[in-house]
């Protein structure tokens, strides 16, 4: 007997009687049939078809133990002949290892790797195969080796987009020593204009900063948010935001980064050329992630999101 169809739509060893026409036009399923079991021979208004010895049966004897089918199991061994005719998920395609057998790229290494006992870790950083022990990219001083297939230019643009970061730190640097300078000079003077300048810049800003509306109004500071254009390509370049005096650095940054939609990694990535930074413009400084908003920043001051620029004690005096 031939193999049936593997598309075949067959789901039961019994099925209901199809329908019949007569020569008038009548469907036979209407009067029903007699139930061919010999001891039996019912007539059923809803009769069922075995698909093992294609007989008709009535309830009690539709299934193949109730009318002791001459054909036992038949349907079944269509069905498995069926499922195994079908193509698996994998037939015809090639596997491989994504690591081949060669030597660990690590320079001081000689470990085979790409074998069943040590198999290859891929860097995707640099592109290069390394054994377990030397599979993270501190262990491989990833960040000294050029990455295979990068272009030259690659490699200069990043060297340009880095100084450029430690080139605008330098500016911000610059620019908050100006303005903490400045405003040492406008408090020590006994005039109150300045200071009541700077209360009234307060108020308009708490007018129109946006935050988190749950926050306490006294645990809030609020402060004007910018992103350096150069290395923290933001879609919205500056605000005016409100936060919790007991968040940490961290935390803040996290929320200005979602509001002024820049790209944020930090969590992602261990390499300093990726992470975002907070630069306080008045203390002239970056910030520590763990420090609180509380201790170091005060309302009306800015601070500047910058990528690239490295932990504070690598590149500033604090």
């Amino acid at each position: 007997m031939a193999p049936p169809d593997p598309n075949s739509d067959e789901t039961s060893y019994v099925k209901m009687a199809s329908a019949a026409v007569d020569s008038r036009g009548t469907d036979m399923s209407l009067l029903g049939s007699h139930c061919q079991y010999s001891y039996c021979n019912q007539l059923d208004f809803l009769p069922f078809q075995c698909q093992s010895c294609n007989k008709t049966f009535c309830l009690d004897h539709r299934t193949e133990d109730g009318h002791a089918c001459t054909n036992p199991g038949a349907w079944a061994a269509r069905r498995r002949e069926a499922e195994l005719a079908k193509h698996s998920a994998g037939e015809g395609k090639r596997m491989r290892d994504l690591v081949a057998q060669k030597p660990c790229a690590d320079d001081g290494c000689k470990t085979v790797i790409g074998t069943s006992l040590v198999p290859g870790v891929h860097c995707a950083n640099c592109n290069r195969d390394y054994c377990l022990k030397h599979r993270l990219r501190e262990d491989h001083e990833c960040k000294a080796k050029v990455p295979i297939g990068a272009r030259a230019a690659s490699a200069a643009q990043a060297a340009a987009v880095a100084d450029g970061a430690k080139s605008a730190l330098e500016r911000f640097r610059l620019w908050g020593a100006a303005k903490k300078q400045q405003a040492k000079v406008s408090f020590a003077s006994p005039s109150a204009k300045p200071k009541l300048a700077q209360m009234v810049a307060v108020n308009n800003l708490k007018k129109t900063a946006k935050g988190d509306a749950k926050l306490a109004p006294e645990k809030r500071v609020y402060l004007y948010v910018e992103a350096e254009a150069a290395t923290a390509k933001a879609k919205i370049p500056k605000g005016e935001f409100f936060y919790s005096q007991d968040w940490v650095v961290g935390k803040m940054l996290d929320a200005a980064a979602r509001s002024l939609q820049v790209q944020n990694i930090n969590n992602q990535s261990s390499s300093e050329e990726d992470k975002l930074r907070v630069f306080h413009v008045e203390g002239g400084r970056l910030l520590e992630f763990g420090e609180k908003l509380g201790t170091v920043l005060q309302s009306g001051n800015t601070v500047v999101i910058l990528r690239g620029v490295g932990p504070p004690p690598d590149l500033i005096e604090v």
